[in-house]
């Protein structure tokens, strides 16, 4: 007997990415969609979709974001999504494939094609961008991380599925900058919480080599002008997050 799946997704403002998302994936036994306090109509677009909208705005971060949300699904397997990507055909397939005869215990790792100004990154450390987005409800869930979460399934089998997520990463270049400082300045703020610190020359060391990283081991030369422009927002990214957890550490940020 197949499994059931939930769809799962968090949103905040996102009634112009959410038709295209919630397309592809229509095909599930049922959609849940947590909204962080949208004030555009995204809940409304869901609803009409047929989605299960809930809203919780107390956000303290991605991660307690997605277990909220994973806690209003009842099927089988989840499938993690974000509003920003979108299923392909071959991976439905091959996600069908899984929830007719799924492995126990096993997670599923989807390979992520990310688009980065008009064009989707085939080096750069932007792909095959494995994220294990697959697995069944009752076992596993997200850890509690203020970003960059990811799932809790030390020593699960990882089974690698056929096709590609699209995700849409940066369609506009401004947003796509505040979503990295926002993402920086959280990065900071748990490190900051834990104990670590920064140094200047660690700032800098860190900031050379994600550039370098990105353009030369990761083979961003070979996504051309992207991959140029990639290796340098990558290495601004890096050079916030590092200053960010230094001026935290030394009380020169209203955030400490």
């Amino acid at each position: 007997m197949s499994q059931r799946l939930s769809v799962v997704m968090i949103a905040k403002n996102a009634a112009d990415l959410l038709p295209d998302c919630l397309a592809s994936v229509a095909w599930a036994d049922e959609i849940v969609l947590l909204d962080s306090g949208s004030e555009d109509n995204t809940s409304e677009i869901a609803r009409a979709a047929g989605v299960k909208v809930y809203t919780n705005t107390d956000w303290q971060g991605y991660g307690v974001q997605r277990q909220r949300a994973q806690s209003y699904a009842t099927g089988d397997y989840v499938l993690m999504i974000d509003t920003d990507e979108r299923i392909t055909p071959e991976l439905q397939q091959a996600i069908q494939g899984v929830l007719a005869a799924p492995q126990s215990g096993a997670v599923y790792s989807i390979a992520r094609r990310n688009y980065f100004l008009g064009r989707f990154m085939r080096h750069s450390g932007w792909y095959p961008d494995r994220v294990m987005r697959l697995y069944e409800r009752e076992r596993y869930q997200y850890n509690d991380n203020l970003v960059h979460e990811s799932l809790a399934c030390d020593n699960a089998p990882v089974v690698a599925l056929n096709g590609d997520l699209l995700h849409l990463t940066c369609r506009d270049f401004a947003s796509f900058q505040r979503k990295q400082l926002n993402y920086a300045t959280a990065w900071a703020q748990e490190r900051h919480q834990r104990g670590k610190k920064a140094t200047l020359t660690g700032i800098f060391t860190h900031t050379i080599g994600a550039f370098l990283k990105t353009l030369l081991l990761r083979g961003g030369v070979l996504d051309g002008k992207q991959g140029w422009l990639l290796a340098v927002v990558n290495a601004q990214y890096t050079f916030n997050k590092y200053t960010e957890l230094w001026a935290l550490s030394r009380g020169y940020s209203e955030k400490a």
